[in-house]
């Protein structure tokens, strides 16, 4: 079985999703004129643009805190060590680039939730690919598909995987029971829920942003313990990128084969561009105009990885505590060692408190994401939600006895399935998504705020749910 697994993931990620997603990138770049560098000023500009008082949907900041929340997860601290350990510190540079190249996905994808977004029984907009592969490709099993395996695959094999991951950086770090842990987990996370989707949405709200800063903060503090080694780092990276440092690995090309892997896979699993998942909160936000929501989650990709997922490469090579990729520690014990090397003692404390809020965090945004695909799937209907909370509490439970290498295999492999799906559905709605966001940004150059008029895109007559634009 785990060969199987191990031939599954090798497959899909060096043979086929890595150039899919490099491919696609470079393809939206060229296409948008390099609109992440050109319209870098409207990532910030459109959090403040949200004037919309419709109470169906979330203003901009939320919804952007609300992913990051789920991008900023256990994957941007130990997934980053790991991805050192394995690819080498190559890995960081093609982390950086598929960001970059992974930006104009966001907006695209971002964009086209905001198009086909819908409303659940209460009024609430809803959406995310399953929508626009329904009403915009008339592809609803396709949808479906996609929908299944969302709720399967976020709803389930992630939260386990965060949840395990939680548990047991806790347990190292206070001395404590792992199974004491998981209970008082899945107390929190059952309470959490009761409170319902604007519970989840404020929460979100004033946490996201104190993660984000505590933990810059922490990354700060090492790099300036270790300041004088951060020219030596910057060079190491760029240097093994290209396999002009000598590692453990073998010789250059496979170097470099496994630095591009690990990095592009980590830049992904961490800032979610083309996998589908921020969608779905994009789709639930009240904007005048779709492009609002795709600037504003291009914002999410560039804070995730350039800002969160680069403070934990910092503190792990900055701290001297790696010269070469090895299969003897394993990715928290690299960081909590590099963490410890320059703040002392309690060094496993404080990363298992970070380790704790990203992951719980991310575990509540992923319950959000199955919900909006069961959603989907009952056409709006939302009965069956407490049934799907209370499976993903029972699983969050019994997935503390699952074996970590399983999980994390599984997650690989679902990830890969998940994002091929929707680049897809991407690329062959990619022609309207471009003339959206063509429309935001004429409506820009001529000094208006832009506003969707759906009337003036005849190709999407009879697509949309009624009512939705007014």
């Amino acid at each position: 079985m785990a060969s199987l697994l191990n031939f599954l993931d090798d497959i899909l990620w060096e043979s086929i999703l890595i150039y899919f997603l490099l491919g696609f990138g470079i393809y939206l770049t060229l296409r948008t004129r390099f609109i992440q560098f050109r319209r870098w000023r409207e990532m910030f500009l459109c959090l403040r643009r949200n004037k919309s008082a419709d109470a169906r949907g979330v203003s901009s900041f939320q919804s952007l805190a609300v992913t990051l929340s789920g991008r900023i997860g256990v994957g941007s601290l130990t997934g980053v060590a790991m991805a050192i350990t394995t690819g080498g510190p190559g890995a960081i540079f093609w982390m950086w680039i598929i960001t970059l190249l992974g930006m104009p996905i966001a907006l695209i994808e971002n964009t086209l939730a905001q198009v086909f977004k819908t409303t659940d029984n209460k009024m609430q907009f809803r959406g995310g690919p399953s929508e626009y592969m329904s009403r915009g490709l008339g592809m609803r099993w396709m949808g479906v598909l996609f929908s299944v395996l969302m709720i399967l695959i976020v709803g389930f094999v992630f939260n386990v995987l965060q949840a395990k991951a939680v548990t047991q950086a806790v347990a190292v770090a206070f001395n404590l029971t792992p199974w004491h842990i998981s209970i008082a987990l899945g107390i929190l996370f059952a309470l959490t829920l009761a409170g319902g989707l604007r519970t989840l949405v404020k929460v979100s709200v004033w946490l996201a942003p104190i993660m984000c800063l505590s933990y810059m903060l922490l990354a700060f503090w090492v790099m300036a313990v270790n300041v004088d080694r951060l020219p030596e780092v910057f060079l190491l990276i760029f240097k093994s990128a290209f396999g002009f440092q000598e590692f453990a690995a073998g010789a250059l090309g496979y170097g470099v084969t496994i630095a591009m892997t690990q990095g592009i896979q980590q830049g992904l699993f961490s800032n979610e561009a083309g996998s589908g998942s921020t969608p779905h909160i994009a789709a639930m936000a009240a904007s005048r105009h779709p492009a609002n929501q795709g600037f504003t989650q291009m914002l999410g990709v560039l804070v995730d990885t350039f800002v969160v997922c680069s403070a934990t490469a910092m503190i792990i090579l900055s701290s001297g505590m790696l010269t070469a990729p090895t299969d003897k520690i394993s990715g928290i014990t690299l960081l909590t060692q590099a963490v410890s090397g320059s703040i002392g003692s309690f060094g496993p404390q404080l990363l298992a408190i970070f380790m704790l809020i990203f992951g719980f965090t991310t575990m509540m945004t992923n319950c959000m994401y199955a919900e909006n695909n069961l959603l989907f799937l009952q056409r709006g209907k939302t009965g069956s939600l407490y049934l799907l909370r209370l499976a993903m509490l029972v699983m969050l439970l019994v997935g503390s006895f699952i074996g970590t290498p399983l999980l994390m295999q599984t997650a690989s492999i679902s990830l890969a399935v998940i994002t091929m799906i929707n680049l897809t559905a991407l690329l062959l709605l990619s022609g309207l998504a471009l003339k959206v966001v063509r429309d935001f940004e004429r409506q820009r150059v001529m000094g208006r705020e832009p506003v969707f008029n759906s009337g003036s895109f005849p190709e999407l007559k009879g697509q949309l749910q009624d009512g939705i634009w007014k």
